[in-house]
């Protein structure tokens, strides 16, 4: 006789958490997520179906198969895999566990999910991030990205949390200094919440040339402003080195 799993019917999605690493299109005109296990290899989007991560051809979740998309019931255990070496620059995920899905002890595996919250950590300095840069490693056709300061962001490809949250779209929120094993947001300031994933309207431009909304909250302008200072600050640092004796082989004027 085969035994069949208890089905559930929840008047609302199921809330759960996750870790996974930002990443950056190619072109520059998308952001996702990439997960640290299981199925790492296929960034996804912020409303995205599971796929099986061994090429079968059966619908995830499988029960007979370790595919799907992970999460775990308790914030605190998501948080607790950010301590890990190989995870520090990965931020944490709030998502809505969509379609069908398997309960377990500690958490689900489903079918399909909406990432509604991007909680992001400190840059590796200690500092609240203002903006995520390239972390130097990635996926064929995707960046990491890693929560950065705007003294540290200096030359590298980087995004604000606002343009991030916008193009990902479908209404993502990204959160800066989300506490948790991170330890508060590094400069004794109060989380920082960027973009609701709305449509880019009139306004100033951020380090990586993508237009900021003109409706931005003074925390999302202040974080702006903090990364085209940093950007000032490096372009000019390169200038002076140019000029200096030896440099080009005589002195710049």
């Amino acid at each position: 006789m085969r035994l069949r799993l208890p089905e559930e019917r929840p008047t609302e999605a199921p809330t759960g958490f996750k870790i996974a690493h930002p990443v950056l299109s190619q072109d520059g005109t998308r952001t996702g997520f990439t997960g640290v296990s299981l199925g790492g290899a296929l960034p996804y989007a912020v409303v995205a179906d599971a796929s099986c991560a061994y090429g079968l051809r059966h619908r995830a979740p499988h029960r007979r198969c370790d595919c799907g998309f992970h999460c775990v019931h308790d914030r605190t255990a998501a948080e607790a895999l950010l301590c890990t070496a190989e995870h520090r620059a990965a931020v944490l995920l709030e998502v809505s566990v969509l379609g069908a899905y398997i309960r377990f002890e500690r958490g689900f595996r489903y079918a399909r999910q909406r990432v509604r919250v991007a909680s992001v950590g400190p840059c590796g300095c200690g500092t609240a991030a203002a903006a995520l840069a390239d972390a130097g490693w990635g996926r064929p056709g995707w960046s990491a990205l890693a929560p950065a300061c705007a003294a540290c962001v200096r030359g590298r490809t980087s995004l604000s949390l606002a343009a991030f949250a916008r193009l990902a779209g479908d209404g993502l929120r990204v959160v800066a200094g989300g506490g948790g094993p991170w330890g508060g947001t590094g400069s004794g300031g109060p989380a920082v919440a960027a973009g609701h994933g709305a449509p880019a309207g009139p306004g100033v431009r951020d380090g990586a040339g993508s237009a900021v909304r003109a409706d931005l909250g003074l925390p999302e302008l202040v974080a702006e402003a903090a990364l085209l200072q940093a950007r000032l600050d490096w372009f000019q640092t390169q200038l002076a080195r140019l000029g200096e004796p030896g440099a080009g082989g005589r002195v710049q004027g």
